[in-house]
């Protein structure tokens, strides 16, 4: 275990890009792969880097996300000193909501001080990947940083006005750092540029340090200002030194030793699922034969709060009516009845009715509310392409979304255009059609 690391999940963003699945939830809160919620991935790497401290800082429309934290992350043991703690937005410091991520750790000093870590991991509550935060402590204790940031190796292309991009030296320390330029810096012979993935380990008297004033975000003020004055600010390429490791079992001078080793994995992967187009794109690579991300057969184990739900069930079979589902993901509680689907991610609690076809979508299904199953509907003869569709949705019968773009914006649907041309299509939750 990570005794003396505590982490600190930024949770409480409005996720603007992300509307209207926000609008009535947090960005960390949107249900993600058919049986998670997006902080899942960020506190099961927590969980399985052996770190036991961890506060969750939430905001913004956080019900739904304090219920999830509640429901299914509160087994760690008290009386050992672990805890997945939600700290809500209480004006600690001053009469102001949050103000940026570096004013939210600010606001919220007293509660990490009591904690009493030697580091302090940050992280976004809203990105999919998986991470070895262990990996990255050791690097940061062996570079004797006071302050560890790391990165992803993106396109400039992709880079600019996105993501705050790094100047690295050979060794790995932060020459300058930029919060999403115009003119990102490449990485040398590359067309590519560091971007910050928001991740950062500080020493806990450098953060303390670094907050005696008001700056209110880290990557437009706190870290500029670190890397200007000369302090150690190391980058870790999360591209290539990311490790997903395990425990093994091997023979030597015929003793059984026990030891960790690193294997092949996925652990290059990262997506900020912070716009319609990429949390759609995010949910797809998951269907995939052989999925760049994956959530099977994996020792990184990725922990979700259980539903509840009855098991999925596929129902008739005769021409043209055959409950199927092809290169998808299906959740518990759905029913597939004589419907096609292809190519989706389904959630818990959707009842997809005879002659439908859904392909190429991201259903989030119902929910379970006073023991009364709430479920979303797809009604017979509807035709369903490119598509989010929020919980608790119904549509009626012959309802066709996702084949014509003017007709779906006529209705007061969401578009967005995609790279290849076409577009998706977000039905809000708790909409009937």
């Amino acid at each position: 275990m990570a005794e003396d690391l505590l982490a600190v999940v930024m949770a409480g963003g409005a996720g603007e890009r992300l509307r209207p699945l926000t609008d009535v939830r947090a960005k960390p809160a949107v249900p993600f792969g058919g049986s998670y919620r997006i902080i899942d991935f960020a506190l099961s790497n927590c969980i399985n880097s052996g770190i036991r401290q961890v506060y969750v800082l939430t905001q913004y429309k956080s019900h739904s996300l304090s219920n999830h934290l509640k429901a299914g992350w509160n087994f760690l043991s008290r009386r050992l000193d672990q805890f997945i703690d939600e700290i809500p937005a209480q004006m600690q410091v001053g009469s102001s909501w949050y103000k940026g991520t570096a004013d939210a750790i600010r606001q919220n000093m007293s509660f990490i001080e009591r904690a009493r870590p030697k580091q302090v991991l940050v992280l976004p509550g809203d990105h999919i990947y998986k991470m070895n935060y262990g990996v990255m402590l050791r690097f940061h204790d062996e570079a004797k940083a006071c302050l560890s940031i790391s990165v992803i190796r993106v396109p400039a292309s992709q880079a600019k006005g996105n993501y705050g991009v790094l100047e690295v030296a050979e060794d790995g320390r932060v020459l300058s750092f930029e919060e999403k330029p115009q003119s990102p810096k490449l990485i040398p012979g590359t067309e590519d540029c560091y971007a910050s993935m928001g991740v950062y380990i500080f020493n806990y008297e450098t953060l303390r340090k670094s907050l005696a004033n008001d700056l209110e975000d880290f990557g437009q003020a706190v870290i500029p200002a670190m890397v200007a004055a000369g302090e150690p600010v190391y980058a870790f390429d999360f591209t290539t030194k990311n490790v997903i490791e395990e425990y093994q079992f091997t023979t030597r001078d015929g003793r059984r030793v026990k030891e960790l080793v690193p294997r092949a994995s996925d652990s290059d992967y990262w997506r900020d699922v912070g716009s319609l187009d990429q949390y759609w794109l995010a949910n797809l690579d998951l269907v995939a034969a052989a999925p760049r991300f994956n959530l099977y057969g994996e020792r990184w184990a990725f922990f979700n709060c259980p539903l509840h739900f009855p098991p999925a069930k596929f129902v008739h079979e005769s021409p043209g009516r055959t409950g199927q589902a092809l290169n998808s993901i299906v959740a518990d509680g759905n029913i597939i009845s004589g419907a096609l689907v292809r190519n989706s991610v389904l959630s818990a609690g959707i009842y997809i009715h005879s002659y439908a076809l859904v392909e190429n979508s991201v259903l989030m299904g119902g929910s379970i509310r006073g023991g009364i199953i709430t479920e979303t509907s797809i009604g017979r003869s509807c035709k369903i392409r490119n598509a989010i569709i929020d919980k608790n949705v119904r549509l009626e019968e012959g309802t066709v979304i996702g084949y014509d773009r003017s007709a779906d914006e006529r209705r007061g649907l969401k578009t967005q255009p995609l790279a290849n041309g076409d577009y998706i299509v977000v039905v809000p939750k708790d909409t009937v059609m």
